[in-house]
């Protein structure tokens, strides 16, 4: 999306989440493989901001770690007080900044920055409205804060806590986002006061501030979707199947086959090409791409790899990242690739697995196979040429190559180089004895009876 407005956004995310119970920041935890605040910037980075305050409490160096190395400002808010008291902490960081401002929660990840361009479209509108609120509709309202409008215009905001029972009937419920021009933001911020029941500075509380200066606020509605935020593991559960549920559909109406939709989880990058068919019980991770007509089997788990066309995966296969098979390559039942380039037509079919690893076009690697390329210290890289066929339980002890063509047999130890076409066996050689086993069994039975 193309940048159409001169923006600011400040993130809240300071606050403590102790329903979470957990060792990780609330805005750190996952959907679609995702951190929550890393969904929400990447709608807001899709703007083009000209900057982003994200505002920190405990846990801070959490939120900073995950965050190192993109363009984001920090503020602290050492006292929990409320959000209006935590965006005023991001003024500093905002400095000489006096165009339009966002203010979003990092644990609201699923705002699309469509919705957020509206926002800010209606805040530059020629009626000028003074705050821009985002809304929804809720099914059920619960404790969400409340809009009291006429039509589009803001009459009262009213949170939860200090809502009246008619008021709480109301369904259009605030979403905490909204879109403010800077100067005006923190002018009204600096008139909120705690009298309330939670004792705390409200954001909303500018709009009422705002109305009194005969400025007008307006609401925008989304779909409550994009307004869900999350406090407790089982909202985040929640949210992550509605996430699921919407891509599911998205990838039956880009042209895949699902055949138990329900059954098949993505992660936030998932990209699938036409005709690719996905089975039960596969699990993708972040970093997957799957080309055209490709089909993955049953109870797959793929993640951080790339499959070409027509290629074949699974049932019970595991890909990990840096697995890059090429086209019409097949891996089978109980096979783990890991950092590998599979060419075209190769096959690895069962019971194998292959680490940082070459293989070649139409190579055929038997079952049981493995690639040993880890020492206890360091990885090194196993070369199988083109069209090679390496034999059932075979080790290939890395650093080592099996040139084109060549051939290794069944149950070797391979820990030389392999010259193109030829054959390579290591393994100790086969004697009979005649006899033995009959005079074995005697010789066990009669023991047993003493």
């Amino acid at each position: 999306m193309t940048k159409t407005h001169d923006f600011a956004a400040v993130v809240l995310a300071a606050g403590q989440g102790t329903r979470m119970r957990s060792d990780t920041h609330k805005v750190l935890h996952p959907i679609a493989g995702r951190a929550m605040l890393l969904h929400l910037l990447g709608s807001v980075d899709s703007l083009s901001p000209a900057r982003t305050v994200v505002v920190l409490g405990k846990g801070r160096e959490q939120v900073q770690s995950a965050l190192a190395g993109r363009e984001v400002r920090f503020a602290v808010q050492e006292e929990q007080k409320g959000t209006g008291h935590a965006v005023q902490q991001a003024a500093e960081a905002l400095g000489r900044y006096e165009g339009a401002v966002l203010v979003l929660y990092g644990d609201t990840p699923f705002v699309e920055s469509a919705t957020l361009a509206r926002m800010l479209e209606r805040l530059d509108a020629p009626d000028a409205p003074g705050v821009v609120v985002l809304g929804a509709v809720q099914n059920d309202p619960a404790a969400y804060g409340r809009i009291i409008a006429n039509g589009d215009r803001i009459v009262k905001m009213v949170e939860f806590k200090d809502a009246s029972d008619e008021e709480r009937a109301v369904r259009l419920c605030n979403s905490g986002m909204l879109a403010v021009r800077c100067a005006d933001l923190f002018r009204w911020l600096g008139q909120v006061g705690n009298a309330n029941a939670a004792g705390e500075y409200y954001l909303p509380d500018i709009v009422n501030i705002a109305a009194g200066e005969g400025r007008q606020a307006v609401v925008i509605t989304g779909d409550p979707y994009e307004t869900a935020g999350v406090n407790s593991r089982a909202e985040l559960a929640h949210l992550e199947l509605e996430w699921q549920r919407r891509r599911r559909e998205q990838a039956l109406d880009e042209g895949a086959t699902l055949i138990d939709p329900e059954s098949v989880w993505f992660a936030y990058d998932t990209k699938l090409g036409r005709d690719v068919t996905v089975e039960p019980h596969v699990v993708f991770g972040p970093g997957v791409e799957v080309a055209d007509g490709a089909t993955i089997h049953a109870f797959s788990h793929i993640e951080g790899a790339t499959i070409g066309a027509c290629a074949s995966i699974g049932p019970f296969a595991r890909l990990r990242p840096g697995a890059d098979l090429g086209e019409k390559t097949k891996v089978g039942n109980f096979v783990e690739i890991k950092n590998a380039v599979v060419a075209k037509g190769a096959k690895v079919n069962h019971l194998t697995y292959v680490g940082d690893a070459e293989v070649g076009e139409a190579a055929n690697i038997g079952a049981g196979t493995i690639t040993c390329n880890y020492d206890g210290f360091g990885k090194y890289k196993t070369v199988i040429g083109a069209g090679a066929f390496i034999g059932s339980n075979s080790a290939l002890v890395a650093p080592v190559t099996v040139g084109d063509g060549a051939i290794v047999g069944a149950g070797s130890v391979i820990t030389r180089d392999v010259e193109p076409d030829s054959l390579a066996v290591a393994r100790g050689e086969q004697k009979g004895i005649a006899g033995w086993a009959a005079r074995f069994r005697s010789k066990m039975t009669r023991k047993a009876a003493e």
